[in-house]
This record gives C-alpha cells, sequence and structure tokens, in this order.
C-alpha cells in the first residue's frame, strides 16, 4: 500500500494552501529508471494496440444501438510543463452543445449512458489513452491529466498540485488505485497529496506497485464514474 512508502506521514491533509508554480521537468531520475519507463509505455502501447482495434470495431458495432454518437471523444489536457495536449478516449456520455464544465461543477452523471457507465467502470473507455502514449504525451504510470480548465483553476489553489507537471501525466496513477474518482475540492487535494508524493519519490518499484494495483481496479471497477 502507498502507505509503506511514507505518503501518509510525509503529506498530511491538513496542511494545505495554494501553490501556481509549474516546477521544472526531474533531473534525478536514474538512467535505468528512464529506460524501464520508456520500455513500459511503448512496450504497453504497442501490445494494447490489436485489442484496442478490436474492442473500437465491436464499439463502432454496438454504440448505434447502446451509445448513439461518434465512437471517439478528444479533450484538452495540461501535461507535462503545463504543455496543452489532446487526450483521447472512448466516449461513454450523450452529446452536448456545452465543451467543459467548470472546474466546480459536479460530474454530469446524467449525460453517461448506461453503456458507457459500463465502460467507465472497467476503464475501458481510457484504451485509447495509449495512442497518447504512442505519441509521447502520456505515460502509462503518472499524474492523471485533468481537462485544460480545471488544470488552470487548481494549479492556483491547490498546494502540491502543480508538482504533477514535472513528469508526463499517466494512463495510471498512484491517485487512481488509491482515491477513485476526485469530484469534490477535498478530493482533489487529496489526489494533489498522491501525485505529488509520486513524483518526488518516483521509481521502478512505486510503478510496479501501481500497475499491479491496476489490474485490480480494472477487475472490480474501483474509483470508476
Amino acid at each position: 500500500m502507498a502507505k509503506d512508502f511514507g505518503l501518509d506521514e510525509q503529506y498530511p491533509l491538513d496542511f494545505l494552501k495554494p501553490d501556481m508554480a509549474f516546477p521544472a521537468p526531474l533531473t534525478f531520475w536514474t538512467l535505468r529508471y528512464v529506460t524501464f519507463k520508456f520500455i513500459c509505455d511503448k512496450g504497453f502501447a504497442i501490445l494494447c494496440l490489436p485489442f484496442i482495434c478490436l474492442v473500437a470495431l465491436v464499439l463502432w458495432v454496438l454504440n448505434p444501438f447502446f451509445n448513439p454518437g461518434p465512437l471517439f471523444f478528444s479533450q484538452h489536457r495540461m501535461g507535462m510543463g503545463g504543455r496543452r495536449f489532446n487526450m483521447w478516449k472512448f466516449r461513454t456520455m450523450n452529446l452536448s452543445p456545452v465543451q467543459a464544465r467548470a472546474h466546480d461543477a459536479p460530474l454530469e452523471a446524467d449525460r453517461i449512458t448506461a453503456f458507457g457507465g459500463w465502460l467507465r467502470k472497467f476503464r475501458i473507455d481510457e484504451l485509447p489513452n495509449f495512442f497518447n502514449v504512442l505519441r509521447g504525451d502520456m505515460s502509462l504510470v503518472g499524474p492523471r491529466p485533468d481537462a485544460w480548465g480545471h488544470s488552470t483553476e487548481y494549479a492556483k489553489r491547490v498546494l502540491h498540485y502543480s508538482d504533477r507537471f514535472r513528469v508526463r501525466p499517466g494512463i495510471t496513477g498512484l491517485a487512481q488505485v488509491r482515491g477513485g474518482y476526485a469530484d469534490s475540492r477535498r478530493a482533489v487535494q487529496r489526489k494533489a497529496r498522491f501525485d505529488s508524493f509520486y513524483v518526488r519519490k518516483s521509481r521502478i518499484k512505486l510503478d510496479l506497485h501501481i500497475i499491479w494495483r491496476t489490474i485490480g481496479v480494472v477487475l472490480t471497477g474501483f474509483g470508476g464514474r
């Protein structure tokens, strides 16, 4: 568990205040760890491509009946160094004329289709993220990227939030396997604490821990929204 790495003692939830600066990318990673990250990122992404194509084909057939609309959904997210990129997912919500909800607005659960909810519960909607990994926008493990507008606000208001911009965002991360979906200010603060810990303590052992926990999250649907 993350507590084994000293997380709860190092970043208590009570010690929170605004933190806006975008720190420089990390420089302390060893060549061994950088090589491990590269192999995991590109290896997993390439291995998953046939499966993603198969899932896309199945969804293309089923969507007209259970989830009418486009197959894919893309959204501007904030990545390493505060850089903007388009993150791709399988669409799970009904189309809306509003492009993005406010950072402090609740999740529009009423827009999630029944079929889309099932995709979200088991994280199937996130499979196209591997295309972002191949492009170099994301990593397999890292802080989960937030929408551009949300990140801009959180960086102004939440302590340690900007630490995440020192590394590439991830498909899965410590906050996802420990805290689930962040749908409140306190949850965002907690997510920032987890992400900051990952950035400061990132190493092979912690990445493997997160990957192993992610398997359980996918199988159980923990924290899916």
